[in-house]
């Protein structure tokens, strides 16, 4: 078939042509602008999943639906090691502009707010040259955002915007990618200003996205944050959200899946939006005509497994040292042997949570020689422990990834 006609798009973050599974959190966050654009009372909004199931393109879409309503929006991701006030404060200098001109004075004074609170990023005793503000050119406003104390600074800085959001009549929404990556002092921070938030009824929200152990690091922070956010778990999509994420595009282009097509689709990508979205592209490529057939999916499927073992898989698995591909591959022998077994404690072959003690037995260590790959692998985003003693792959199907490679 045509591949320049094809429609897919296995691209990291980038919007499939059909954003299948996802119209109830879409729903829901309708629901959440409403609200606090009339002073209701509204939790700020957490998306948790593994690698791949679409949360960065959900939080794309989020953040389209609040643009569209005249919010001020502003995005930003978290890396490790990077402090949150020079990110934030682009992502909300963007938002205070993204608002449009009310009052001229009170504009000016939250963009100087916000230059006091980014400025704070350089230290309290740095030299002007060195000082970093996000673009700004009105002077910074003493005494407010700038004490140094992140949780403090914040606090007042959102007060501020809200404020203003308030006297325009629309509201603010900041957008976190990886939100896990954030430092424990931003975090609390973040989960202080949103309580600030809530209690003033103010129009501010943020709505966060990160790996499943999310929730658990924003209530190591505040104990109150389990009641602070809205959390939404993204998962896999159902086999009849996964046939449309295939077929609407394809309908769009004059072509078609045969049924027998579909089901060999969802058996091979498991229904996770980026695999379906490799898969897809592959299978269009190679298919020489509509509509598409099982065997055309078989035909297609090592391309696909090429492409995902390079571009999703083999990068993640380059970042690991040799130490830390035993620990991966053993994790990967263990959920094996426990999904055999038919054991609870692993959901899937791909999915499930092992114990670290399980790890160390199958590597024939003790389990606190093992703690600082354990913990590097942490680090790098490729493992995540949802509950004490136990760890889990962030990336589905890596396992089978794993024992295939040897």
């Amino acid at each position: 078939m045509d591949p320049i006609r094809n429609p897919y798009a296995p691209g990291a973050g980038q919007r499939p042509p059909e954003l299948a599974g996802r119209d109830e959190q879409l729903a829901a966050f309708d629901v959440v602008l409403e609200r606090v654009a009339k002073g209701r009372p509204e939790r700020s909004l957490v998306l948790t999943g593994l690698r791949g199931v679409g949360k960065t393109v959900l939080l794309n879409a989020l953040r389209g639906t609040a643009v569209r309503k005249g919010w001020g929006t502003g995005k930003l991701e978290a890396r490790p090691g990077q402090g949150l006030r020079r990110p934030l404060s682009s992502a909300l200098h963007q938002a205070v502009r993204e608002l449009g001109r009310s009052d001229e004075e009170s504009v000016d004074h939250v963009l100087g707010v916000l230059r006091s609170f980014a400025q704070r990023d350089a230290g309290a005793g740095a030299k002007l040259k060195d000082q970093w503000s996000p673009g700004i050119d009105v002077p910074a406003v003493r005494g407010r955002a700038d004490s140094g104390d992140i949780e403090i600074d914040l606090v007042e800085l959102f007060t501020d915007l809200g404020g203003l959001a308030a006297e325009v009549g629309k509201g603010v929404a900041v957008f976190i990618d990886e939100m896990q990556d954030l430092g424990p002092d931003d975090v609390s921070a973040l989960c202080a200003a949103c309580h600030e938030l809530s209690q003033t009824g103010l129009p501010v929200i943020v709505v966060g996205a990160g790996l499943p152990h999310l929730p658990a690091v924003l209530s190591a922070s505040k104990s109150y944050s389990e009641r602070l956010f809205r959390y939404q778990r993204i998962d896999r999509l159902t086999r009849e959200a996964a046939d449309r994420a295939l077929e609407a595009p394809a309908a769009d282009e004059d072509a078609a899946y045969e049924p027998d097509a579909l089901a060999a689709m969802y058996a091979a990508t498991g229904g996770y939006p980026y695999f379906i979205q490799a898969y897809g592209k592959a299978v269009w490529d190679l298919a020489p005509r509509s509509p598409i057939t099982a065997a055309d999916v078989a035909v297609a499927a090592p391309e696909a497994e090429s492409e995902l073992a390079v571009g999703f898989f083999g990068s993640r698995y380059e970042r690991a040292t040799p130490g830390e591909r035993d620990y991966l591959m053993a994790m990967a022998d263990v959920a094996a042997t426990q999904a055999a077994e038919g054991s609870e404690a692993a959901a899937d072959v791909d999915g499930g949570a092992v114990l670290s003690a399980d790890v160390a037995a199958a590597l024939g260590k003790k389990p606190q020689s093992l703690s600082p790959a354990r913990d590097s692998l942490l680090k790098k985003g490729l493992v995540y422990s949802g509950e004490r003693g136990r760890i889990a792959f962030t990336v589905p199907h890596f396992g089978r990834y794993l024992r295939e490679r040897g």
